[in-house]
C-alpha cells in the first residue's frame, strides 16, 4: 500500500512525469547517438585496426598525425569552399524567391510545392541522375555538341568537379529555405508595410528595414543547417566523384569514411570525426548566442 501510494504521488508529481515520458527518447538517444559519439572521441586516442589484434592507447599522437597531414588541409580547404559557395546561394536565392512568392495569391502553394520537390528527393538518387547528366556522354555534352561546343570531362575535371557538386548542393537545400523564409515573411505584421506606406518608404526600403530586420531569427535557422548540411555532405561526393579527381571533392565526411573503411585506420579517422563535431558545435553555439535575445 505504501509503494503504492508513493508510485501514485511520483505520477502526481509534474516533473517525474515529464522523465517518464521522454525516458524512451532518451534511452535511444543514448544508445545510438550520445553513446558512438563517446566511443568515437575514445578511438581517437587509439591506434590500429580491428582486422588485428586490438588497439593501442597512443593519445594525442592521431591529432598530431592529422594536423600535420597535407591532405587533411587540402579536405578542409575543400570544405571551407564548398560551405561557403553553398551557403550563400543557397540563403539568397530562396530569399528573393519567397518575396516574390509571398506577393502570389493564385498557385502559391504549387508553387511551393514544385520547388520543395528536390528536398525529399534522396540525395543518392539525386546525385546518380546527375551524374548522368554530366558525364563524358550524357545529356549536357550532347547539348553542348549540337551547338559545336567539344564535349567536357566534368566530373573528371579538377576545375569542373567542384562546381556541380556545389550546384547539386544549391539545388538540394534551396527549397527547404524557401519554405522557411515563407514562413518568415508570413510572421511579420502587414501593419508594419502599411505604416511605411504612409511615411512614404519605397519597396526598397520597406525590403531592408522591415523585411530584412523581421526575418532575423529565420537567417540564423538558415544559415545554420544549410553549414550543418553542408559540413556533413557525404552521399554526393560518394556517388558522383569519390573525392577526385586529385582529391579536389573530397570533404571531411567522406575523408573520414575513406580513412575508416578504406585504409581501416580508426583512430585518425576518429579524430578527424571529432574535429568536425567540435566545428559543428561552435557553429550551433553561435546560434544560440546568436538569438539568446529571441522571445
Amino acid at each position: 500500500m505504501i509503494s503504492r501510494n508513493l508510485f501514485r504521488r511520483w505520477l502526481d508529481n509534474q516533473t517525474f512525469a515529464a522523465w517518464l515520458f521522454l525516458a524512451p527518447a532518451l534511452i535511444l538517444f543514448v544508445l545510438f547517438v550520445l553513446g558512438p559519439i563517446v566511443y568515437s572521441i575514445g578511438l581517437s586516442f587509439t591506434m590500429g585496426s580491428f582486422t588485428r589484434s586490438g588497439v593501442e592507447w597512443v593519445g594525442f599522437r592521431n591529432y598530431d598525425n592529422v594536423f600535420s597531414s597535407p591532405d587533411f588541409w587540402q579536405v578542409v580547404g575543400n570544405t571551407i569552399y564548398f560551405t561557403i559557395a553553398t551557403l550563400i546561394p543557397s540563403i539568397a536565392i530562396p530569399l528573393g524567391l519567397a518575396v516574390v512568392l509571398n506577393q502570389v495569391v493564385v498557385g502559391r502553394t504549387l508553387l511551393r510545392t514544385v520547388y520543395f520537390i528536390p528536398s525529399v528527393v534522396s540525395i543518392v538518387a539525386a546525385g546518380l541522375g546527375w551524374r548522368w547528366l554530366f558525364q563524358s556522354n550524357g545529356p549536357i555534352n550532347g547539348l553542348l555538341g549540337s551547338i559545336g561546343i567539344p564535349p567536357t570531362p566534368w566530373l573528371g575535371s579538377v576545375t569542373w568537379a567542384m562546381p556541380i557538386l556545389i550546384l547539386l548542393s544549391i539545388w538540394k537545400q534551396v527549397g527547404f529555405n524557401l519554405v522557411v523564409f515563407l514562413a518568415g515573411l508570413q510572421a511579420i505584421p502587414k501593419s508594419r508595410y502599411e505604416a511605411a506606406e504612409l511615411d512614404g518608404a519605397d519597396e526598397w526600403q520597406q525590403f531592408r528595414f522591415i523585411t530584412l530586420p523581421g526575418l532575423r531569427s529565420t537567417f540564423i535557422f538558415t544559415i545554420v543547417t544549410t553549414s550543418i548540411f553542408t559540413l556533413r555532405s557525404f552521399e554526393q561526393v560518394y556517388v558522383m566523384t569519390g573525392g577526385g579527381p586529385l582529391n579536389s571533392t573530397n570533404l571531411l565526411v567522406h575523408y573520414v569514411y575513406e580513412q575508416a573503411f578504406g585504409l581501416f585506420d580508426f583512430g585518425y579517422a576518429s579524430a578527424v570525426a571529432t574535429l568536425l563535431l567540435l566545428a559543428t558545435l561552435v557553429i550551433v553555439g553561435v546560434q544560440l548566442y546568436l538569438t539568446r535575445d529571441e522571445a
